[in-house]
């Protein structure tokens, strides 16, 4: 009988304890549960367990094009090359630099509406939509994986990762937690130049002779060299398995830091434009996440969050701007757990100068090149204005061309310049000098600010913060708290 109660016991014991919630991060962290939430223990002293290396459908590769492709007819081949490592729990299936294969799959026809604006600007060949996919990954040591991917709406297009370390006001505290993740930064910075720096981007000339092609009537339509597809996978991609054995840990062993720089992939697009404040934001990490030997959490380890400020954009060039917050983490098969996160760096586009500040907002900085663009419309409009008869002894057709040309530059550039000097008529190029001014100050002044997305496949770097066996200098002080919904920073937007 005391057997007995002593079994009852024993049981019951054990089921509270796997039952039980952590009060709290850290604890959670240093808690056997962890291991037992997404490994099985075996047999014998240390637990192991045998893990499926698989990448499941969803997951979005990013492909930056290697050369740039002039875009001739459907079917037409493009080839790319993988910019973010690809991870199967803790473990490196598809290298950065991997080649990745795909075609044109469409290529879109102009509607009428846009092709009659583009004639009004001497633009005859009007930019077409185009579609493509990938179908095949080679790796550096000559292995082919077919499969299908398709590219997430609102991705194709040149980027660059932008951090805080980039926002006019750094943090102030002179802790080791926050320099540790500054370099952290700065390091996943440094990756992702070293992953594009492989891609031949077009020189300065070729820039020029680009630029020139594109200001004729009738040219070709290219996609530039880097420019970054996110491919999402239809189908799995399986890579074996593997025993895994956590190293040997006490309980009461402290995490080797305060701070822990985890790489992720944004699930939920957003955009300035539609996106709500308090609508729900998920992420799920990319890259495994080590303190030391110790896996903290696994690729696949889900991030929910919300909007925390969304603010479309307004008139007279007033930019949207949106902020985002993460302070949930569910680790694959295991229980949702509160984090304290901040968000260090976002791809943007190369094109929309996006900042983003120390609470995790980003907002993107209208260009001062606007006030230099806008001033030589003017001044080639006030140039159209000039009598044709000069006091130097210019002629009136010579006095005609010479206004033609700065007033045609002025509304249409090249071609307008050219449509200018053949036409020679002062009224003439009157009309398109001051067409071309108040365009130009209406689109650099007057009009809608920019309105930024963020397509499924976006990375980020998400920094975790823990509070246990942390001193308090080692936590962001006023101004560099977490971005979480519940406690958001105090710091400035730049």
């Amino acid at each position: 009988m005391a057997m007995r109660r002593i079994l009852c016991a024993a049981f019951l014991v054990c089921v509270c304890v796997s039952w039980a919630s952590p009060q709290d991060f850290h604890s959670y962290l240093s808690s056997p549960f962890v291991t037992a939430s997404f490994v099985s223990p075996s047999a014998g002293a240390s637990p192991s367990a045998t893990v499926s290396l698989f990448v499941p459908a969803g997951t979005v590769l990013q492909v930056a094009l290697v050369d740039e492709v002039r875009v001739k007819t459907k079917g037409q081949a493009i080839r790319g090359l993988l910019v973010e490592t690809v991870y199967a729990f803790d473990q490196e299936v598809i290298p950065v630099g991997s080649e990745v294969l795909g075609r044109v799959v469409e290529i879109e026809g102009v509607s009428r509406k846009r092709r009659f604006f583009a004639a009004l600007s001497f633009n005859f060949s009007p930019p077409r939509k185009v579609h493509v996919e990938f179908d095949e990954i080679i790796l550096p040591d000559g292995m082919r994986i077919p499969m299908e991917a398709e590219v997430t709406p609102g991705s194709g297009r040149p980027l660059q990762l932008i951090t805080t370390a980039q926002s006019a006001k750094k943090r102030t505290a002179k802790d080791a937690a926050t320099e540790k993740m500054k370099e952290g930064v700065r390091e996943a910075k440094r990756k992702w130049d070293e992953a594009m720096a492989q891609v031949k981007t077009p020189g300065r000339m070729r820039r020029l002779g680009r630029y020139a092609v594109e200001q004729l009537p009738v040219h070709p339509q290219y996609i530039d060299a880097g420019t970054v597809y996110f491919a999402e996978l239809r189908e799995p991609l399986d890579f074996g398995t593997k025993v895994f054995t956590p190293p040997a840990m006490a309980a009461d062993e402290p995490l080797p830091s305060c701070s822990l720089l985890a790489h992720a992939q944004l699930l939920t697009p957003l955009s300035y434009a539609t996106t709500q404040k308090d609508a729900p934001v998920e992420a799920i990490l990319s890259r495994p996440l080590f303190a030391g030997d110790r896996l903290l959490f696994p690729q696949g380890s889900l991030l929910k969050g919300s909007v925390v400020l969304a603010q479309p954009a307004r008139s007279f060039k007033r930019n949207g701007q949106l902020r985002i917050g993460f302070n949930e983490l569910t680790l694959p098969g295991g229980l949702p757990q509160e984090v304290t996160t901040s968000i260090e760096g976002i791809q943007g586009g190369q094109d929309e100068n996006v900042r983003l500040d120390l609470e995790g907002g980003t907002r993107p900085a209208n260009s001062r090149k606007r006030y230099l663009f806008t001033g030589i419309a003017v001044g080639l409009a006030v140039a159209s204005h000039q009598d044709s008869d000069a006091e130097d002894g210019v002629s009136s057709t010579q006095g005609g061309v010479r206004e033609g040309i700065s007033g045609g530059a002025a509304a249409f550039k090249v071609a307008g310049a050219v449509a200018g000097a053949l036409v020679r008529s002062q009224s003439f190029s009157l009309w398109m000098g001051v067409f071309g001014a108040g365009r130009s100050v209406y689109s650099n002044f007057l009009s809608r600010g920019r309105e930024v997305t963020f397509p499924k496949g976006t990375a980020m770097e998400i920094g975790f913060w823990l509070t246990e066996n942390c001193d308090n200098s080692a936590q962001p002080d006023k101004g560099e708290k977490s971005s979480s919904p519940e406690n958001p920073p105090q710091g400035e937007s730049p």
